[in-house]
């Protein structure tokens, strides 16, 4: 059985970040579904590790670690010597600019996206009544956040300059359901630079992977 453990639900956004990283670096692991739905993520057993009762968690050892950025964090520099080298850049420059990247995903880039996601995705298959002003608040919003990614795209391939790192893996999940499950795949898809780095960076082959467990989940 593998040392590490990711508990979550893999329609997570949060979870599938964490597995994009374990997948990256080829980190043998045990995904243990949270159903969140039935609120097993509120029950005792997984408050004792997430006393805020949200997913993900990763078990690696001795170590209990939540908040999907922290493991991502932890991930990528525990196994830097396996499986995609350099997610946390080369020297302390890059590594700076890759945290600011990671900052801009977490603060900037994640409310506004994770809002539409949550409103056009995710509260239609659970009843929940859509705030369509709250909707077009939040797309003017990301879509302003988006001019600013243009402006960077246009200068270097990935955020951070010219290689793949954890601030373009952090943005895999939300981005995926902006483009494909919520009818606003236009605000990715009609920037020219920003729309060739999501193409890039989710044809990599742990996106990829994380696709195809989805729709074998989905099928259950």
């Amino acid at each position: 059985m593998a040392a590490v453990k990711l508990y979550g639900p893999l329609a997570s956004t949060a979870t599938s970040r964490a597995l994009a990283c374990l997948l990256e670096k080829q980190v043998e692991y045990q995904l243990i579904p949270v159903d969140l739905k039935k609120r097993e993520q509120k029950k005792p057993g997984f408050l004792a590790m997430q006393p805020f009762g949200q997913v993900p968690v990763l078990q690696d050892g001795a170590l209990t670690l939540f908040e999907s950025r922290a493991i991502v964090r932890y991930i990528a520099e525990k196994y830097a010597a396996q499986g995609t080298i350099g997610l946390l850049g080369k020297s302390l420059a890059e590594r700076a600019v890759i945290e600011q990247w990671m900052e801009v995903e977490s603060q900037t880039y994640n409310p506004p996206s994770s809002f539409l996601v949550f409103q056009l995705a995710f509260a239609p298959l659970w009843g929940i009544p859509q705030n369509q002003t709250e909707i077009a608040k939040n797309e003017k919003k990301f879509s302003n956040v988006l001019d600013v990614y243009e402006k960077r795209l246009s200068e270097s391939k990935y955020l951070a300059g010219d290689e793949f790192s954890i601030a373009d893996l952090s943005h895999l999940p939300n981005t995926e359901y902006i483009v494909k499950a919520t009818g606003k795949a236009e605000l990715i898809t009609s920037r020219k630079y920003v729309n060739a780095w999501w193409e890039n960076i989710s044809s990599r082959d742990s996106w990829k992977k994380i696709r195809e467990m989805s729709k074998a989940d989905s099928k259950k």
